[in-house]
């Protein structure tokens, strides 16, 4: 493990017994003494403390808001001038032929606009940003902060005690909170499909606030393996599972994420890589699509297995991108992409498991519902 980045909090979580695992170069907390199971079922009715400090932090700053967001929109097919001050959004960078090439949140911090990006595509979207934004506007990666999500149904009052105002904050809403001393950033969102928040905080003060969130009764640390099947559970796409370069916006199911105002017809239509790509799958529909699946047996369907229209087809239709356990529905779920005349809740279909075929019906999206605060 010596040879992968750490985190502020590495030494907090080798203290409190986390096993450790390599992850996007970095070494990373799967699981706790506790287990990946109950850390997960304990996020769904308490809180749980991820460190997300591996994700890459930005900055843009340049002459003016509207220079700033008009520029990024050259990048995004997402309304970006529009976005109020102290808001967030989801978002994604685009390629030529329409492909996700990283998804991320955005959000306005006066004229600035912070963007929080996967780790594994870091370098490549800072290498992006530095050479297509114009020169006004100035790249700053923020390689002096760490990133912590607390998560779940109690997570806003384990806030709230150390910050009235974050009561008030909404589901994508952003602000400057002081949580017991510590100047942060924070964003009311997540990656779980529950309440909660995440943490900008200066690297060298990032074990103490972890320390003091885990303090509270109803926290624990949470690592890896239970982050997986909540989002999992949650229906959120993992980059590089379930989206990547070749996957386009309205395949994923994130046609929701392109506003009006970038949209055929739209004030600030196009002007994006890969517009017209999009544009004629906004027309046209795609031609696949990420739907829920649901195992008829117990064995779980994980990543990369095939999906049929009948149990003796030779042709697949599709396949798995992300699959396991779902402890709090209690059965194997998977998420994957099939052609889009199949995608219709109900369907029946056939997944091939070590040469056997098993049946595998299409569900809803998402497997647990969302509990963001509105």
């Amino acid at each position: 493990m010596s040879d992968f980045a750490t985190t502020p909090l590495f030494a907090m979580h080798e203290a409190m017994g986390a096993k450790m695992v390599p992850f996007a170069g970095y070494s990373m907390p799967v699981q706790y003494p506790m287990g990946v199971l109950k850390e997960h079922l304990h996020t769904r009715t308490s809180a749980g403390l991820f460190d997300v400090s591996h994700m890459g932090q930005v900055r843009l700053s340049g002459p003016s808001w509207e220079a700033v967001a008009l520029a990024f929109e050259a990048l995004v097919p997402c309304d970006v001038l529009g976005l109020a001050e102290g808001r967030q959004r989801y978002g994604f960078f685009t390629n030529g032929a329409g492909g996700i090439e990283d998804d991320l949140m955005f959000a306005r911090r006066g004229d600035d606009l912070f963007l929080v990006v996967n780790a594994a595509r870091k370098a490549d979207d800072l290498a992006r940003m530095q050479t297509a934004l114009p020169d006004e506007i100035t790249v700053t990666e923020l390689k002096d902060r760490a990133l912590i999500a607390l998560q779940g149904p109690v997570a806003g009052n384990v806030v709230a005690t150390l910050d009235p105002r974050a009561g008030q904050m909404r589901f994508m809403d952003v602000a400057d909170l002081d949580l017991s001393g510590h100047a942060v950033w924070a964003s009311r969102s997540g990656y779980t499909g529950e309440d909660g928040f995440e943490i900008s905080v200066p690297a060298e003060e990032a074990e103490a606030l972890a320390r003091r969130l885990i303090g509270d009764a109803d926290v624990a640390p949470i690592g890896l393996g239970a982050r997986d099947s909540l989002r999992l559970e949650a229906g959120l796409c993992l980059y590089g599972h379930d989206i990547d370069e070749t996957t386009s916006p309205l395949a994923a199911g994130l046609g929701w994420a392109i506003q009006k105002t970038r949209r055929p017809g739209g004030v600030r239509a196009g002007g994006f890589p890969g517009a017209e790509a999009v544009f004629a799958e906004i027309e046209q529909g795609p031609e696949r699509v990420r739907v829920g699946l649901q195992p008829e047996e117990r064995a779980p369907m994980r990543e990369g297995v095939s999906l049929f229209d009948a149990e003796a087809a030779s042709a697949p239709i599709g396949t798995v991108t992300s699959g396991g356990f779902g402890p709090s529905v209690q059965g194997p779920i998977s998420m994957g992409y099939v052609a889009a005349p199949l995608a219709g809740s109900g369907t029946a279909l056939w997944g091939e498991v070590r040469g056997k075929r098993l049946a595998v019906r299409v569900v809803d999206l998402p497997f647990v519902p969302a509990r963001f605060k509105r």
